[in-house]
């Protein structure tokens, strides 16, 4: 099964066209800001590099997210426009997920983390059983450094670029009883052949993407982040607190007054 694979769900872009297991091209490159005007350049190199058209392809997949959301959206309107012209089936892998297919059979507790906003991470947690089967122990999270470190409960691998930017705020929050481990260079990066090889899997039990396909955004509310930012103050003590506050300053306007109207009397 021929496909083209397309990860834009960070600064890194990258293309593959795969045959089953086997790569005819890819293409890997920072592409910081510039996603809508390097991907399909870069789809119709390796179009070129291959021989191949977009109607000699069997189906095409795409990263679904989370991850930056320009990125992610300029990867998927690329995608559902080929499947518009070609009327080939598109699978969509999470991103994370697709990252745990760069370490294809560790035994070890796989942790991909990716960069978030305001200082936050996107993880989740993965297993590759004995044969040779994906599972998802955690899905997608979102949150501080302290917050993925005090999830882990077990001997884990950690990667991505997240993992490399905040390695040191991650660390200090894990319990010194579980053991660290670190994936190699080559793995640290969303990869278009680990989320082809993933998407395969979905394209041959038949999982496509629907019409009104989105992106996996994956974001706290308002009020999660109001909670952090107060020191894990609960939104009812806030609450009591402004009502105390605005009580307690109608009680002193109401008591200048008063003083006010003894003191005109006088």
């Amino acid at each position: 099964m021929k496909i083209l694979a397309v990860d834009t769900a960070t600064s890194w872009q990258s293309v593959a066209i795969l045959d089953d297991s086997r790569v005819l091209a890819r293409h890997d490159q920072d592409a910081a800001g510039s996603h809508a005007k390097l991907l399909l350049p870069t789809i119709d190199r390796l179009f070129r590099e291959t021989g191949l058209t977009v109607k000699q392809l069997d189906g095409l997949v795409v990263s679904i997210g989370p991850g930056s959301f320009t990125g992610l959206r300029v990867g998927l309107a690329t995608l559902l426009g080929f499947r518009t012209i070609s009327r080939l089936p598109l699978a969509v892998v999470p991103t994370l997920e697709g990252m745990a297919w760069n370490l294809r059979g560790t035994s070890t507790l796989l942790c991909p983390i990716l960069n978030s906003r305001r200082g936050e991470l996107y993880w989740a947690l993965f297993r590759w059983s004995s044969d040779d089967r994906l599972e998802r122990v955690l899905s997608e999270q979102v949150g501080t450094p302290h917050m993925l470190g005090s999830r882990l409960s077990e001997s884990v691998l950690l990667f991505g670029e997240g993992w490399t930017v905040e390695e040191s705020a991650i660390r200090a929050s894990i319990s010194p009883t579980i053991t660290v481990s670190e994936a190699p260079e080559s793995s640290m990066k969303p990869s278009a052949v680990s989320i082809g090889q993933a998407g395969l899997e979905r394209l041959r039990r038949g999982e496509c993407a629907g019409v009104g396909m989105s992106p996996l955004y994956v974001q706290r509310t308002a009020a999660e982040l109001k909670y952090e930012e107060s020191g894990r103050i609960s939104p009812v003590a806030l609450r009591q607190e402004r009502v105390a506050r605005k009580v307690n300053a109608r009680l002193a306007t109401a008591r200048g007054r008063r003083e006010k109207g003894k003191s005109g009397t006088r």
